[in-house]
């Protein structure tokens, strides 16, 4: 996730992707399209039920630890919130899960693990990118788990009073957390290269607390790594 010179190179594959799953957002009338053009990014309000937040949330109060982070560079500030994994075999998790999939195209296969997530007042996720840099160390790694992280899908589970919000920089675009809001966006450019506009921030939490569910699609079937 580190930030380096050269993120990643063309792929054909990934370009089909990008195309295969924006053009099913947009025909989805329930899909927004964020108003920018260097990243492609969509938001479905109230995608998620308020008790199906309510829930999610008691899941990851519960199962929570510190957030880790993928990077050659050991920076334990860069990343302050509180995570945890959700199985995706479990009953109340599997229609989420594999919803996510269908929504956006793709084989529930090339999703990861569903992750929780929790920002206590001031904690916060710095600038960075979801996809992998081919520069970095963990890249053979991943490559050989399923390769690039193509396309992310994330949930706000409850409204926050004042910060956390989810920013894309470079791509001008500020998203407020709203409870049961979906954002998803391609992680790649059109060529099928890591699209650097994709920088986001989670922003520090002011007041109240954020919640949030991640799911991250590789561009093949995902592996766990062991």
């Amino acid at each position: 996730m580190a930030i380096t010179s050269v993120p990643g190179h063309p792929s054909d594959h990934r370009a089909r992707i990008g195309n295969s799953v924006a053009a099913r957002l947009d025909a989805d009338p329930r899909a927004i399209k964020l108003p920018t053009e260097q990243a492609a990014a969509w938001k479905i309000p109230a995608y998620l039920d308020v008790a199906t937040c309510t829930r999610l949330v008691a899941m990851i109060d519960a199962n929570r630890r510190p957030s880790t982070l993928l990077s050659d560079h050991g920076d334990t500030s860069f990343r302050t919130s509180e995570s945890c994994d959700m199985n995706r075999r479990a009953p109340e998790i599997q229609p989420i899960d594999e919803g996510l999939a269908h929504l956006l195209g793709l084989d529930p296969a090339w999703g990861e693990t569903m992750q929780g997530q929790r920002y206590a007042p001031g904690q916060y996720f710095k600038a960075h990118h979801d996809y992998f840099h081919e520069g970095e160390s963990y890249w053979p790694s991943m490559k050989a788990s399923g390769g690039q992280r193509v396309w992310t899908a994330m949930i706000f589970l409850n409204d926050v009073e004042e910060g956390g919000a989810t920013w894309f920089p470079q791509a001008g675009v500020r998203v407020k957390p709203k409870r049961g809001t979906l954002l998803a966006w391609n992680n790649m450019k059109p060529d099928g290269s890591p699209n650097t506009a994709t920088l986001h921030e989670g922003t520090a939490v002011s007041e109240g607390v954020k919640y949030i569910i991640t799911k991250w699609f590789r561009e093949a079937p995902w592996t766990p790594r062991t």
